[in-house]
């Protein structure tokens, strides 16, 4: 029996797919999970998500569908984590293509679905900006999103919408989707991230770290990207939340007006219209500013003194925790050095580390 997740922002919303599907269906039955090769600058230098030429060694599932395996490699520059995670769980990482809008995108779902005849299809998005108006202030990456349930909507198989850990991208605060989260599906536990726990160790995202985070037990206020966005870790954080796709769509005026786009470029130009902004064009000037940076060689002792001062302001706001992503950038890393930089700290300061996160403390 197969079962299929479409992951609606891909990055760690795959990882998170991997994480429900052993949660919700014992890890029994086959995954298969649907999936944009969007890691983000961190892991990409390149803006916006790839396309399947951008990659060696998929393999064709369908005639619009690629699969990612362990031998797959993004074609330089171009990064991706999906060639890793296809070696290290045990899920079938199916490559989502937008560059042909919604039409494309739904092109892709209906043959996967002729092809492997799944069970049940589900939709998740950690965070909950899926059901975002598109006005909200906070709200910083919703195309992705958009993209997704547009296309899911189209389809006329039955497609469940999951929102996992409400508020945790700091895009939306929980109380702003109070009146749109259905029941509660699944509480995750400490055991429920177990399928996942090697994965956290270098995967860099920041939602589906304070998912596993909060279903491990930890609680306070986290600091999460290169803004400090301040994220609350609630017993309600590590909540799976069914919540209804038409209403969705019907929520989410920009989903509503890309249905028709017929490919990438048209529904950013709707997400100007729509949001004011495209996420794509915030990645491409980000992009264009680290490309003037010269990254610096960590010194563990520069590091430290840094850090002790970043860790002093942080508790000022409040902060509890932060991520590795938060302090990467903070220092003035590149996304390159995260992971040295991770190994450092946790060398140095092992009890600050709650894995995912970093704890914020005044002890030596």
């Amino acid at each position: 029996m197969t079962r299929l997740i479409v992951a609606a922002g891909g990055g760690g919303d795959a990882v998170a797919a991997a994480m429900l599907h052993v949660a919700l269906y014992g890890g029994e039955d086959r995954a298969v999970i649907l999936t944009y090769a969007w890691d983000r600058l961190l892991i990409d230098p390149l803006p916006g998500p790839r396309r399947p030429s951008d990659f060696t060694g998929l393999e064709r599932l369908t005639p619009t569908v690629w699969s990612v395996s362990a031998q797959t490699r993004p074609i330089e520059p171009a990064g991706s984590t999906l060639p890793r995670l296809a070696a290290e769980l045990p899920a079938t990482f199916a490559l989502l293509d937008p560059h042909q809008g919604a039409v494309g995108l739904t092109r892709q779902l209906e043959s996967l679905v002729d092809h492997v005849q799944p069970a049940s299809i589900d939709l998740l998005d950690v965070g909950g900006d899926i059901l975002a108006r598109g006005d909200e202030p906070t709200l910083k990456s919703p195309l992705a999103d958009a993209l997704t349930l547009a296309a899911c909507c189209q389809m006329n198989e039955p497609v469940r919408l999951l929102v996992a850990g409400p508020g945790l991208d700091g895009e939306l605060p929980p109380e702003a989707m109070t009146s749109t989260l259905g029941p509660v599906v699944r509480k995750l536990t400490a055991e429920d991230t177990a399928a996942i726990s090697t994965v956290l160790e270098w995967h860099p995202s920041e939602a589906t770290g304070l998912l596993a985070a909060t279903a491990r037990g930890i609680r306070g206020t986290c600091e999460i990207r290169d803004a400090g966005l301040p994220v609350l870790l609630t017993d309600e954080s590590p909540a799976v939340h069914e919540a209804d796709l038409d209403d969705a769509l019907s929520r989410n005026r920009l989903a509503r007006a890309i249905t028709a786009t017929a490919s990438l470029d048209e529904a950013e130009a709707y997400s100007r219209e729509v949001c004011g902004y495209s996420e794509i064009d915030y990645e491409r000037n980000k992009a264009r500013r680290l490309n003037e940076h010269r990254p610096t060689n960590l010194d563990p002792a520069a590091i430290r003194t840094q850090l002790a001062q970043f860790e002093a302001e942080a508790r000022t706001r409040g902060s509890t925790h932060t991520t590795f992503r938060r302090i990467t950038e903070a220092l003035s890393l590149s996304g390159a050095q995260r992971d040295e930089l991770r190994q450092l700290l946790v060398a140095s300061h092992p009890k600050q580390y709650e894995a995912p996160l970093w704890r914020v403390t005044d002890e030596a």
